[in-house]
Protein backbone atom coordinates (compact mmCIF):
# COMPACT_ATOMS: atom_id res chain seq x y z
CA UNK A 1 0.00 0.00 0.00
CA UNK A 2 1.27 3.47 -1.12
CA UNK A 3 1.07 6.50 1.46
CA UNK A 4 1.19 10.24 0.05
CA UNK A 5 0.51 13.72 1.28
CA UNK A 6 -2.01 14.42 -0.91
CA UNK A 7 -4.24 11.85 -3.70
CA UNK A 8 -6.17 14.06 -6.48
CA UNK A 9 -9.13 11.78 -8.09
CA UNK A 10 -9.69 12.96 -11.75
CA UNK A 11 -7.54 14.02 -14.41
CA UNK A 12 -9.16 16.81 -15.67
CA UNK A 13 -7.86 20.71 -15.47
CA UNK A 14 -9.20 20.83 -12.08
CA UNK A 15 -6.98 17.92 -11.53
CA UNK A 16 -4.02 18.52 -13.34
CA UNK A 17 -3.64 22.20 -11.84
CA UNK A 18 -4.41 21.01 -7.75
CA UNK A 19 -1.09 18.76 -8.83
CA UNK A 20 0.54 21.49 -10.15
CA UNK A 21 0.07 23.65 -7.53
CA UNK A 22 0.52 20.58 -4.42
CA UNK A 23 3.81 19.19 -6.34
CA UNK A 24 5.11 23.41 -6.26
CA UNK A 25 4.29 23.12 -2.35
CA UNK A 26 6.70 19.95 -2.06
CA UNK A 27 3.78 17.43 -1.36
CA UNK A 28 4.19 13.93 -2.26
CA UNK A 29 1.49 14.08 -4.58
CA UNK A 30 -0.51 11.42 -6.90
CA UNK A 31 -3.24 11.96 -9.30
CA UNK A 32 -5.82 9.15 -10.34
CA UNK A 33 -7.41 9.46 -13.86
CA UNK A 34 -9.18 6.28 -15.21
CA UNK A 35 -8.67 7.26 -18.86
CA UNK A 36 -6.14 9.73 -20.39
CA UNK A 37 -5.81 12.57 -18.76
CA UNK A 38 -8.10 16.07 -19.51
CA UNK A 39 -11.23 15.00 -19.06
CA UNK A 40 -14.54 16.85 -21.00
CA UNK A 41 -12.43 19.11 -22.87
CA UNK A 42 -10.19 16.31 -24.43
CA UNK A 43 -12.93 16.30 -26.75
CA UNK A 44 -13.94 19.90 -27.09
CA UNK A 45 -13.63 21.54 -30.34
CA UNK A 46 -12.68 24.81 -29.42
CA UNK A 47 -11.97 27.13 -26.52
CA UNK A 48 -11.80 30.56 -27.34
CA UNK A 49 -12.57 32.42 -23.84
CA UNK A 50 -9.25 30.58 -21.53
CA UNK A 51 -7.27 33.74 -20.97
CA UNK A 52 -3.27 33.84 -22.78
CA UNK A 53 -4.76 32.25 -25.86
CA UNK A 54 -5.93 34.69 -28.08
CA UNK A 55 -6.63 33.01 -30.70
CA UNK A 56 -8.35 30.41 -29.23
CA UNK A 57 -6.95 26.31 -29.35
CA UNK A 58 -8.29 22.70 -29.68
CA UNK A 59 -9.04 21.50 -26.69
CA UNK A 60 -6.91 18.43 -26.14
CA UNK A 61 -3.92 20.86 -26.94
CA UNK A 62 -5.05 22.98 -23.26
CA UNK A 63 -5.09 19.52 -21.81
CA UNK A 64 -1.58 18.81 -23.29
CA UNK A 65 -0.13 21.86 -22.37
CA UNK A 66 -1.71 21.08 -18.82
CA UNK A 67 -0.12 17.77 -18.28
CA UNK A 68 3.27 18.50 -19.59
CA UNK A 69 3.54 21.36 -16.64
CA UNK A 70 2.25 19.27 -14.13
CA UNK A 71 4.82 16.62 -15.09
CA UNK A 72 6.96 18.90 -14.91
CA UNK A 73 6.66 19.59 -11.32
CA UNK A 74 7.14 16.01 -10.96
CA UNK A 75 3.60 15.02 -10.52
CA UNK A 76 2.63 11.10 -10.63
CA UNK A 77 -0.46 9.92 -12.92
CA UNK A 78 -1.66 6.91 -12.42
CA UNK A 79 -4.35 5.35 -14.71
CA UNK A 80 -7.16 3.96 -12.11
CA UNK A 81 -10.18 3.69 -11.29
CA UNK A 82 -11.73 4.57 -7.84
CA UNK A 83 -14.34 2.02 -6.64
CA UNK A 84 -14.72 3.80 -2.97
CA UNK A 85 -13.43 5.72 -0.17
CA UNK A 86 -12.52 5.01 3.43
CA UNK A 87 -12.23 8.28 5.17
CA UNK A 88 -12.71 7.09 8.70
CA UNK A 89 -9.60 8.92 11.01
CA UNK A 90 -6.59 10.93 10.41
CA UNK A 91 -5.61 9.39 7.04
CA UNK A 92 -7.58 9.07 4.55
CA UNK A 93 -7.86 5.39 2.14
CA UNK A 94 -8.57 5.52 -1.70
CA UNK A 95 -10.00 2.19 -2.63
CA UNK A 96 -8.80 0.86 -6.29
CA UNK A 97 -9.53 -2.30 -7.62
CA UNK A 98 -6.85 -4.34 -7.02
CA UNK A 99 -5.10 -1.79 -4.44
CA UNK A 100 -5.43 0.61 -2.15
CA UNK A 101 -3.87 4.21 -1.45
CA UNK A 102 -3.73 6.15 1.95
CA UNK A 103 -2.96 9.71 2.03
CA UNK A 104 -3.69 12.45 4.60
CA UNK A 105 -5.57 14.35 2.27
CA UNK A 106 -7.84 13.84 -0.89
CA UNK A 107 -9.30 16.12 -3.32
CA UNK A 108 -11.78 14.93 -5.60
CA UNK A 109 -11.74 16.40 -9.25
CA UNK A 110 -13.86 13.50 -10.81
CA UNK A 111 -16.09 15.33 -12.86
CA UNK A 112 -19.06 14.93 -14.91
CA UNK A 113 -20.66 13.05 -17.46
CA UNK A 114 -22.87 13.72 -20.11
CA UNK A 115 -26.58 13.79 -18.57
CA UNK A 116 -29.19 10.85 -19.87
CA UNK A 117 -32.51 11.80 -21.63
CA UNK A 118 -34.28 8.70 -20.45
CA UNK A 119 -36.42 7.86 -23.37
CA UNK A 120 -36.90 4.54 -25.68
CA UNK A 121 -34.33 3.77 -28.46
CA UNK A 122 -31.34 6.23 -26.61
CA UNK A 123 -30.16 3.03 -24.97
CA UNK A 124 -30.22 0.65 -27.77
CA UNK A 125 -29.27 3.17 -30.39
CA UNK A 126 -25.61 5.19 -27.90
CA UNK A 127 -22.61 4.34 -30.36
CA UNK A 128 -25.37 3.94 -33.33
CA UNK A 129 -26.04 7.32 -34.02
CA UNK A 130 -26.76 8.87 -30.98
CA UNK A 131 -23.53 10.39 -29.66
CA UNK A 132 -22.67 13.08 -26.96
CA UNK A 133 -19.60 14.31 -28.51
CA UNK A 134 -19.55 16.23 -32.07
CA UNK A 135 -16.36 16.34 -32.36
CA UNK A 136 -15.47 12.59 -32.10
CA UNK A 137 -18.52 11.61 -34.48
CA UNK A 138 -19.50 14.18 -36.56
CA UNK A 139 -17.73 13.07 -39.17
CA UNK A 140 -19.88 9.91 -39.37
CA UNK A 141 -22.65 11.97 -40.56
CA UNK A 142 -21.01 13.93 -43.51
CA UNK A 143 -23.86 15.20 -45.84
CA UNK A 144 -26.74 13.72 -43.42
CA UNK A 145 -29.33 15.74 -41.08
CA UNK A 146 -29.15 15.23 -37.75
CA UNK A 147 -30.68 15.78 -34.30
CA UNK A 148 -29.47 17.80 -31.60
CA UNK A 149 -30.75 18.20 -27.99
CA UNK A 150 -30.25 21.01 -25.95
CA UNK A 151 -29.74 24.94 -25.58
CA UNK A 152 -27.00 25.60 -23.75
CA UNK A 153 -23.59 26.63 -24.50
CA UNK A 154 -22.21 23.10 -25.01
CA UNK A 155 -25.22 22.40 -27.46
CA UNK A 156 -25.04 25.16 -29.30
CA UNK A 157 -20.99 25.17 -29.40
CA UNK A 158 -21.25 21.65 -30.60
CA UNK A 159 -24.00 22.16 -33.14
CA UNK A 160 -21.89 24.79 -34.82
CA UNK A 161 -19.17 22.38 -35.31
CA UNK A 162 -21.87 19.62 -36.87
CA UNK A 163 -22.38 22.13 -39.65
CA UNK A 164 -18.90 21.63 -41.00
CA UNK A 165 -19.58 17.85 -41.65
CA UNK A 166 -23.58 17.45 -41.83
CA UNK A 167 -25.92 18.58 -43.89
CA UNK A 168 -28.42 19.93 -41.53
CA UNK A 169 -29.40 20.10 -37.85
CA UNK A 170 -31.91 20.24 -36.34
CA UNK A 171 -31.89 21.84 -32.82
CA UNK A 172 -34.24 21.09 -30.56
CA UNK A 173 -35.10 23.12 -26.91
CA UNK A 174 -37.63 22.66 -24.66
CA UNK A 175 -38.05 26.16 -24.25
CA UNK A 176 -38.86 29.37 -26.95
CA UNK A 177 -34.98 31.21 -26.52
CA UNK A 178 -32.10 29.30 -26.16
CA UNK A 179 -29.66 29.57 -22.75
CA UNK A 180 -26.18 30.07 -24.81
CA UNK A 181 -23.85 33.09 -24.59
CA UNK A 182 -24.82 35.74 -26.87
CA UNK A 183 -21.86 35.49 -29.17
CA UNK A 184 -22.82 31.43 -29.51
CA UNK A 185 -26.62 32.36 -30.44
CA UNK A 186 -25.67 34.91 -32.53
CA UNK A 187 -23.34 32.33 -34.67
CA UNK A 188 -26.07 29.65 -34.83
CA UNK A 189 -28.91 31.68 -36.17
CA UNK A 190 -26.70 33.07 -38.46
CA UNK A 191 -25.65 30.00 -39.90
CA UNK A 192 -28.45 28.22 -42.43
CA UNK A 193 -27.44 24.70 -41.71
CA UNK A 194 -29.30 24.98 -38.18
CA UNK A 195 -32.99 24.78 -37.85
CA UNK A 196 -34.54 25.65 -34.20
CA UNK A 197 -36.87 23.35 -32.97
CA UNK A 198 -38.44 25.42 -30.34
CA UNK A 199 -40.56 24.33 -27.52
CA UNK A 200 -40.02 20.72 -28.08
CA UNK A 201 -38.45 17.46 -26.21
CA UNK A 202 -37.42 14.28 -27.69
CA UNK A 203 -39.85 11.33 -26.76
CA UNK A 204 -38.43 8.42 -29.15
CA UNK A 205 -35.42 7.61 -31.06
CA UNK A 206 -36.08 5.23 -33.48
CA UNK A 207 -34.39 2.91 -35.86
CA UNK A 208 -33.00 -0.56 -36.71
CA UNK A 209 -29.70 -1.37 -37.15
CA UNK A 210 -28.83 2.56 -36.29
CA UNK A 211 -30.70 5.70 -36.32
CA UNK A 212 -33.34 7.09 -38.45
CA UNK A 213 -35.60 9.11 -36.93
CA UNK A 214 -36.52 10.81 -33.51
CA UNK A 215 -39.94 12.03 -32.49
CA UNK A 216 -40.24 15.30 -30.68
CA UNK A 217 -43.29 16.61 -28.96
CA UNK A 218 -44.22 20.48 -28.46
CA UNK A 219 -44.68 21.13 -24.85
CA UNK A 220 -46.98 23.97 -25.55
CA UNK A 221 -49.93 22.07 -27.78
CA UNK A 222 -48.85 18.67 -27.22
CA UNK A 223 -48.26 17.71 -30.95
CA UNK A 224 -45.61 14.62 -32.05
CA UNK A 225 -44.04 15.37 -35.17
CA UNK A 226 -40.89 12.52 -36.25
CA UNK A 227 -37.47 14.06 -38.13
CA UNK A 228 -36.06 11.59 -40.23
CA UNK A 229 -31.90 12.25 -39.14
CA UNK A 230 -29.30 9.39 -39.32
CA UNK A 231 -28.21 10.78 -36.20
CA UNK A 232 -28.95 11.98 -32.49
CA UNK A 233 -26.12 14.69 -30.80
CA UNK A 234 -27.41 14.83 -26.62
CA UNK A 235 -26.42 18.02 -24.72
CA UNK A 236 -28.47 18.56 -21.84
CA UNK A 237 -26.77 19.16 -18.78
CA UNK A 238 -24.07 16.81 -16.75
CA UNK A 239 -24.33 14.17 -13.98
CA UNK A 240 -21.26 14.25 -11.25
CA UNK A 241 -19.08 11.15 -11.32
CA UNK A 242 -19.30 10.67 -7.52
CA UNK A 243 -20.76 7.00 -7.43
CA UNK A 244 -17.89 5.94 -5.62
CA UNK A 245 -18.43 8.32 -2.43
CA UNK A 246 -21.17 6.10 -1.31
CA UNK A 247 -22.69 8.99 0.99
CA UNK A 248 -19.92 9.72 2.75
CA UNK A 249 -19.73 13.52 1.50
CA UNK A 250 -22.24 15.54 2.05
CA UNK A 251 -23.94 16.40 -1.65
CA UNK A 252 -26.41 18.52 -3.18
CA UNK A 253 -30.17 17.23 -4.48
CA UNK A 254 -28.38 16.79 -8.05
CA UNK A 255 -25.30 14.63 -6.45
CA UNK A 256 -22.65 17.82 -6.64
CA UNK A 257 -20.32 17.69 -3.84
CA UNK A 258 -20.76 20.38 -1.20
CA UNK A 259 -17.77 22.57 -0.28
CA UNK A 260 -17.26 25.69 2.10
CA UNK A 261 -15.06 28.92 0.09
CA UNK A 262 -11.63 26.95 1.01
CA UNK A 263 -13.08 24.00 -1.10
CA UNK A 264 -13.27 21.71 1.78
CA UNK A 265 -16.29 19.24 1.63
CA UNK A 266 -18.16 17.83 4.67
CA UNK A 267 -15.06 15.63 5.38
CA UNK A 268 -11.87 17.10 7.05
CA UNK A 269 -9.15 16.68 4.70
CA UNK A 270 -11.16 16.02 1.82
CA UNK A 271 -11.50 18.57 -0.81
CA UNK A 272 -13.38 19.19 -4.20
CA UNK A 273 -12.71 21.07 -7.04
CA UNK A 274 -14.30 21.76 -10.73
CA UNK A 275 -17.57 20.32 -12.40
CA UNK A 276 -17.98 17.77 -9.52
CA UNK A 277 -18.68 20.57 -6.93
CA UNK A 278 -21.90 22.45 -6.19
CA UNK A 279 -21.04 25.49 -8.65
CA UNK A 280 -23.40 28.27 -11.13
CA UNK A 281 -20.50 27.94 -13.28
CA UNK A 282 -18.73 25.01 -15.11
CA UNK A 283 -15.74 26.29 -17.11
CA UNK A 284 -11.88 25.54 -17.43
CA UNK A 285 -11.62 28.47 -15.95
CA UNK A 286 -13.43 28.23 -13.03
CA UNK A 287 -12.35 24.38 -12.36
CA UNK A 288 -8.58 26.19 -12.43
CA UNK A 289 -9.62 28.53 -9.95
CA UNK A 290 -10.98 25.71 -7.85
CA UNK A 291 -8.46 23.80 -7.97
CA UNK A 292 -5.51 26.15 -7.06
CA UNK A 293 -8.04 27.01 -3.72
CA UNK A 294 -8.46 22.98 -3.20
CA UNK A 295 -4.81 22.45 -2.95
CA UNK A 296 -3.26 25.07 -1.12
CA UNK A 297 -6.01 24.14 1.67
CA UNK A 298 -5.36 21.26 1.19
CA UNK A 299 -1.32 22.15 1.79
CA UNK A 300 -2.42 24.09 4.90
CA UNK A 301 -4.47 21.01 6.48
CA UNK A 302 -1.74 18.71 6.37
CA UNK A 303 0.42 20.99 7.70
CA UNK A 304 -1.68 20.92 10.91
CA UNK A 305 -1.65 17.42 11.71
Amino acid sequence: MNNYDLVIIGGGPAGLTAGIYAKRAGLSTLMLEKAAPGGQIMVTDWIENYPGFPEGLAGYELTMKMEEQAKKFGLEIRSASVESLNLDGEEKEVILSKDSIKAKSVIIASGCSPRKIGIPGETEFFGKGISTCATCDAMFFKGRDVVAIGGGDTAVQESLFLTKFVNKVYLVHRRDKLRATKILQERAFTNDKIEFVWDSVPVEICGESSVKSVKIKNVKNGNIRELDAAGCFIWIGTTPNTEFLDSKIVVDQGGFIITNNQMETSVKGVFAAGDVRNTPLRQVSTAVGDAAIAATYADKYIESL
